[in-house]
């Protein structure tokens, strides 16, 4: 039976607390979050940080202390740990966790691009926080920074680490930038290519997006990646269906959406990590557990991160 990798992303910085309140925001709450995701099946948790009083995303590197190391008491999976951030803070502040903690796995986003989340005012109207409304509202002018020069200035400074990356791919020509580095020997094979579909400023959603991407990164990459896909919002579940058919890897979590069915929020990660696990079994799939992962990543394990 063909394993399938499952990332489950525990909270991000797309939405916003008011969106939803079963949104992981303090260190015990994204804690307990990914212990559950652990549980019901995920072989890797990625993880951002928020601020505990209103929820802002943060990269203080001392929020993401507080819940990775009881992430690893309590269980196996694989941790992984965001460089992305916001597209409102800056590529040092963003680098800092990872460079800091050593995790097994970090998020890479391989080129800028627009990062529109301000369709999402019409969907929330009344917000908690002073922050959240001006935060949608200023995506209509922001630019997600990854420069080439910024991309190679996060894995220099991570080379020592060991750390493998994830690489998220929002686009065609992000698999280019990828196979560029690749050229550089600034990442080195087997990539975790995540490739991003239906955030607006990225690729769409379509299954020929699918193809189009998968049919690439064969090209570029032959046996040298493994791939993996997430579908952002409502097309999550459809496009990780999808994508595992196709002999891919997912992944899930309230990062990428909210939802659980039409007008029905999650609980949990858990909750989605749960409904890929019946997909994919219902698919003669299994789900990795987290030391499968590792081998087929072939990460440097578990005991040699800094936490």
């Amino acid at each position: 039976m063909s394993k399938v990798i499952v990332t489950c992303a525990i909270t991000g910085s797309i939405h916003t607390p008011s969106m939803s309140p079963y949104l992981p925001v303090t260190p015990d709450e994204i804690a307990n979050s990914a212990i559950e995701a652990a549980e019901a099946g995920a072989s890797i948790v990625h993880l951002h940080a928020r601020d505990p009083k209103d929820g802002r995303p943060s990269q203080d590197v001392a929020l993401f202390r507080q819940f990775v190391g009881r992430i690893k008491e309590a269980s196996d999976v694989v941790i992984n740990i965001t460089t992305g951030g916001a597209p409102t803070m800056s590529v040092e502040e963003r680098l800092q966790p990872a460079l800091q903690l050593k995790p097994e796995v970090a998020s890479l986003n391989m080129g800028s691009m627009n990062f529109g989340l301000y369709e999402m005012l019409g969907r929330f109207k009344e917000f908690k926080h002073d922050w959240e409304r001006p935060y949608l509202e200023g995506s209509d002018d922001r630019i997600f920074r990854n420069t080439f020069k910024d991309i190679a200035y996060i894995l220099q400074s991570c080379t020592e680490n060991e750390t493998r990356f994830e690489i998220e791919c929002y686009d065609i020509g992000h698999l280019y930038t990828a196979a560029h580095f690749l050229d550089r020997s600034l990442v080195k094979a087997p990539l975790l290519i995540q490739s991003v579909f239906g955030l607006r400023g990225g690729i769409g959603n379509h299954p020929e997006d699918l193809m189009h991407m998968k049919r690439t990164a064969d090209r570029l990459f032959g046996d040298d990646y493994v791939w993996s896909v997430l579908g952002a919002g409502r097309q999550q579940m459809s496009v990780a269906a999808i994508s595992a058919a196709m002999g891919c890897n997912v992944r899930v979590g309230l990062e990428d959406s909210l939802w659980d069915a039409p007008g029905k929020l999650a609980s949990s990660n858990a909750m989605q990590v749960r409904r890929i696990r019946t997909i994919l079994e219902a698919l003669n799939l299994e789900v990795a557990t987290p030391d499968e992962a590792r081998a087929m990543l072939k990460l440097k394990g578990r005991n040699n991160v800094a936490f």
